[in-house]
This record gives structure tokens, C-alpha cells and sequence, in this order.
């Protein structure tokens, strides 16, 4: 078949290989690709750029034991908690690593193809997978060192003998961009003699090398099992640093992009409405990157966000978090911002760069600290820099640079009415949803500052603290229930709906969103202040033939020439259709 008669997905696959695999037989690449994905040449191409979500969709952000039961698989108990208390408020779970792993909870994946027998099995996946849309990490980037995988590579036996990237100290690796202050080279006996290991998170996470195809092989099948056992969402973990080159900073390389393409290809020809998302934890400009022409991620994280609303929140003022606003991109139809403002890892500080300054991440940083919070570093140029702050949310939000106070379940709450409202898809982290605290007794088991904010909650004591109705989890959990089914109602939330940043001073922070019908408008406006704010609801402009309505207060707005007076850290949806 040649290249003038082949079909689009032939075309499609073999144009990305070509770009980075110029040097190989690209037909054969391409025939094996297809019957690993089991498609066939005509296998029809899916339309393009189309929207496979909603305001209907909200992600909760799990590990897989994140809820416990004694006697019980997690997976299982982590599935009747959901089905429990979740079920028709939220739609989509994301369970973290479930696969064996040596360290890094669950980020050294010893093998791609089992579920960790210490949670559950596939079929707990799959059931899971039944009543929630599934999102699944893809950890792409570097593998466990006790992997079969690399012990074959130190035994010079195959599969894994080539499947790892390394370098010699002699090559030049001093523009390479980490997260990390460890040594970037790992020291490796061979048959074949000492080889040094590209390790760009830690020593017990090697890296592959994507150069070699059957590197590339094994990562399309791992895929294909992922959509057999429901995953519907993958989360490309890591992705930015794929391809290496000594004499380069080795982050973003145009075959690490065009690799994210070639799977995006296989991938929704294979299942059309599955979703890829990057999660490339870097500065603002570079993150939006990764959408490329609507053709690579279909989300990217939205990294800038938690550093700039919680430096708002507790700074009282949300002047930098507005500018950044003003200057993000609507996402293209079939694109979408995945928003988030905690995680099962830190607050990063490297989307912040160079929008705040270097004191006021100072100060951020230093009052992080005071909270109770731990910073981790990372090495740039010799220099160690703070890259994240590992700390509850809840614990985060706990007052202002003046110190804790008495607000930190309103400051909370508003940070999500932020997220929920924002154009974008919300990922909730499952310890938000219940407002969980610093975990010190983890941090001090695991000597990692990142599990200070991975709580295990035995399943009874966590439905004992949801029924108390004294207990600060019941309060936060209701309330975010509630918010998050009035979100899940209204068109103009829709994650491609049209925002519009609102000039309200610093203290309050306002947007307009509209529905793509236009018939919903929303006004979400947010006190960021520990101070009762006052506002001309004139300035707000509000159509004065229609009726408005406060969403989350479920009130009539009776006077549009009045003032709307918001107490500290108040949230308000006004919008002229109830969805």
C-alpha cells in the first residue's frame, strides 16, 4: 500500500513516526502498532475536535487505599464509599498508581500489568470502572528498579536490556532541567560494564529510553490493556521529560510532543471518547504547550492554579491570580483545562515562576511553613530552589499571612467555589471533599514531606467523622457536596463555556461565564478578604430585564440598584437561568 493510497489512520501514524523515528522501517512500526491497538488499516477516524465532557463532570482524585476496612480489599471498600456517598454527585474517579511498586507511593511501578494485590484485582478495576468513568495514571516516564524490566537490563537479558536511557559522565548534562537535587546518573553494573542510568526523579525511578521501539511497543500495549479494563482517562504522568539529548535541558523536546500525538492517534481510533491529559508540573507558557494544534493532550493540568488562588486567599488580594486569568487562552473546542487545587503531591511552585516575584514567593513559601507545611527543592544551575509545598489544603488555607483565624472552613470552601466555576474540568482530591489535616505520623513513617497530604482513613471512623454534625469534615463535606451539585446543573460551567475576567478591585475576584446556547449567564463573584466586602451591584451589570438568582445562597436578587454585600471569603453565583 503506498503512502497516496493508504487511509487516514495509516497516514496519521505513519507521519508521527517519521518525525521521530526518521532513521527506521517505518512501515513495519506502523503494521505492529495497529495489531497491538487491534485496529485495522480502515479503521474509521473519529471526528475531530469534539468535547468529550460536560458541567456534568467532576473528578475525585483517589489512591486506592485511601479509605480502609479491615479484612477488606481497599479497592472494594474504596468503591462502596463512592457508591455510598458520591454516587449522582460526582461522576469520574482518578485512582492513582495501582500497580506493585517499590517507592514513591506507587510512582515506581514494578509491573504495568497487575493490579497491587494489596488493594484488590482487575475485576475490583473494572467494577469500579462500571460506575465511574476511570481515569488512569500512564506512568510513562521511568519504571521501578526492581521491575523485571531492569533487572534484565542489569543481567543483559531481554525484555529490559535495552529499554533504559543512559548517559557517561563525560556527556554534557548541565542544562537539564529537574525536579529533583539528586544525582541525575545512576551508577549500574552490566554484563556489558558499568552504565550510568538517567534517573530524573530518583534512583529507584529509571528512566526509559523512547529511542528504542520496543520501549514504545510495550507502552501501546499497556495502553490497550488500560481500555480493556475500562480506562477511560489517561493521565500521562511525567510526559515532559520522555525524550532526552546530553546538551540539552532534556524537558519538552519536539519528539516527546509528537510521541504524545502518535498516541493520541491510536488512542481514539481505538476508543474515540477516550481522554489523554498531561501532567507537566512547569511554568505556565510551556504547560499550555502541550495542547499543541487541539491535535496532542486533550487537557492539560492547570498547574498555575493552586499556587496563585491559595497566594490570594491568604494574601487577601487576588491581583496576580486575576492578571493570570486575563491572559490564559479559551481552550479549543475538544481541549480543556483539568483544574485542581490539591493533589496527592505538593503545591508546585514552578508554575508560579514569573508570576509572582521572588519575595512574594517568599512569603508564600514562609507562611506555608508556619502552617505546619514542608517544602520540598529542587536543583537549578547549583542552586536549590523550593519546588513544592507539601501541606493539607485544609491546612493551608488555615488563615492569612497574619496567622491562623477563624475562617479556614469559609477560605476552604471558597477556593472550590473558585475551581467548580473556572472554565475547565474540576479534579477534586478525595482528603478535600472531608477537609483532612496534616498527616505528621506518615511523614515521619515514610521520611517523604509529600505524605504529609496521603492520609489512610479507616472506613468507620471516616463515617463516624461525616455523620457528627459538630465535626469540621461533615461541615466541609456537605458543603461540598452542595456545591458541586449546583455546578454539575448549569450549562454555562460547561468546561468550554465562555469566561470573562471582571475588574472588582483586588479584594474581590469576579468572572462571567455563559452557556454555548447563550441563553445562562453566571456571575461568580468571591470575596478573597477576611473582611466583609461591599459591591454597587450596578457594577456588575446585570441585565435589568431579567431575573437573577444567587446560586449558592438559592436566593432572589429582589434590588438590581442595590449593593451586594459579601461577608469574608463569600462565594456568589448570580445567574438569570436556574439549570
Amino acid at each position: 500500500m503506498t503512502d497516496t493510497t493508504c487511509s487516514e489512520l495509516i497516514h496519521r501514524v505513519k507521519t508521527h513516526l517519521q518525525l521521530i523515528y526518521p532513521e527506521h522501517d517505518i512501515q513495519s512500526i506502523c503494521q505492529n502498532l495497529l495489531h497491538i491497538m487491534q485496529l485495522e488499516e480502515n479503521t474509521p477516524s473519529p471526528p475531530n475536535h469534539q468535547n468529550h465532557w460536560s458541567q456534568e463532570d467532576v473528578v475525585v482524585i483517589t489512591y486506592g487505599s485511601s479509605v480502609i476496612k479491615e479484612g477488606e480489599k481497599p479497592l472494594h471498600t474504596l468503591h462502596r464509599f463512592f457508591n455510598e456517598h458520591l454516587k449522582g454527585v460526582v461522576n469520574s474517579v482518578h485512582i492513582l498508581p495501582f500497580y506493585p511498586y517499590s517507592s514513591d507511593d506507587g510512582f515506581a511501578v514494578m509491573d504495568y500489568s497487575k493490579v497491587n494485590d494489596s488493594l484488590g484485582d482487575w475485576v475490583d478495576i473494572e467494577a469500579i470502572s462500571q460506575d465511574f468513568r476511570l481515569m488512569s495514571d500512564l506512568v510513562i516516564n521511568h519504571c521501578s528498579s526492581r521491575s523485571i524490566w531492569f533487572e534484565n537490563f542489569k543481567q543483559g537479558k531481554s525484555p529490559g536490556t535495552n529499554y533504559f536511557y543512559t548517559a557517561t559522565p563525560e556527556d554534557d548534562i548541565s542544562q537539564v532541567v529537574r525536579p529533583r537535587t539528586s544525582p541525575l546518573l545512576r551508577e549500574v553494573p552490566t554484563p556489558e560494564g558499568t552504565k550510568y542510568v538517567w534517573c530524573t526523579f530518583s534512583h529507584d525511578q529509571v528512566d526509559f529510553d523512547f529511542r528504542e521501539i520496543d520501549v514504545l511497543y510495550e507502552f501501546i500495549k499497556i495502553i490497550r490493556l488500560y481500555l480493556d479494563r475500562g480506562v477511560k482517562i489517561f493521565r500521562f504522568d511525567a510526559v515532559a521529560f520522555l525524550w532526552k539529548e546530553p546538551g540539552t535541558p532534556s524537558i519538552h523536546l519536539p519528539q516527546t510532543h509528537e510521541l504524545i500525538r502518535l498516541m493520541r492517534t491510536l488512542v481514539e481510533h481505538a476508543v474515540p471518547d477516550a481522554i489523554i491529559i498531561t501532567e507537566t508540573n512547569v511554568p505556565n507558557h510551556e504547560n499550555l504547550s502541550y495542547f499543541g494544534n487541539g491535535n496532542e493532550a486533550h487537557c492539560v493540568y492547570n498547574f498555575s492554579l493552586p499556587p496563585l488562588l491559595v497566594n490570594s486567599l491568604i494574601s487577601g488580594s487576588c491581583k496576580h491570580l486575576k492578571r493570570w486569568l486575563m491572559t490564559m487562552p479559551p481552550s479549543q473546542v475538544g481541549t480543556a483545562y483539568f483544574n485542581f487545587i490539591a493533589s496527592h503531591d505538593g503545591i508546585g511552585l514552578r508554575p508560579a515562576e514569573g508570576l509572582l516575584d521572588e519575595d512574594e514567593l517568599a512569603t508564600l513559601v514562609n507562611t506555608i511553613s508556619q502552617f505546619g507545611g514542608k517544602i520540598s527543592w529542587r536543583s537549578a544551575n547549583g542552586i536549590n530552589k523550593p519546588y513544592e509545598m507539601n501541606i493539607s489544603l485544609f491546612d493551608a488555607l488555615q488563615g492569612t499571612y497574619k496567622g491562623p483565624d477563624k475562617y479556614q472552613i469559609d477560605r476552604f470552601i471558597c477556593a472550590h467555589a473558585v475551581m467548580l466555576a473556572l472554565e475547565g474540568i474540576p479534579g477534586i482530591y478525595l482528603h478535600s471533599l472531608f477537609g483532612t489535616t496534616n498527616d505528621y505520623e506518615r511523614v515521619n513513617n515514610t521520611s517523604q514531606n509529600r505524605s504529609i497530604n496521603r492520609h489512610q482513613w479507616q472506613a468507620d471512623e471516616l463515617d463516624a467523622q461525616l455523620d457528627n454534625k459538630y465535626s469540621h469534615h461533615h461541615k466541609v463535606f456537605n458543603r461540598m457536596r452542595k456545591l458541586i451539585k449546583i455546578r454539575t446543573t448549569q450549562p454555562a460551567f460547561h468546561p468550554n463555556a465562555v469566561q470573562f475576567t471582571l475588574q472588582l478591585g483586588e479584594e474581590l475576584l469576579g468572572f462571567w461565564r455563559q452557556s454555548q446556547n447563550r441563553k445562562q449567564s453566571i456571575f461568580c463573584i468571591f470575596n478573597m478578604t477576611d473582611k466583609e466586602q461591599t459591591i454597587a451591584m450596578a457594577e456588575i451589570n446585570l441585565i435589568d430585564t431579567e431575573e437573577w438568582f444567587d446560586l449558592i445562597a438559592d436566593s432572589k436578587v429582589e434590588d438590581l440598584r442595590s449593593t451586594l454585600t459579601l461577608a469574608p471569603y463569600q462565594a456568589v453565583w448570580l445567574t438569570n437561568f436556574r439549570g
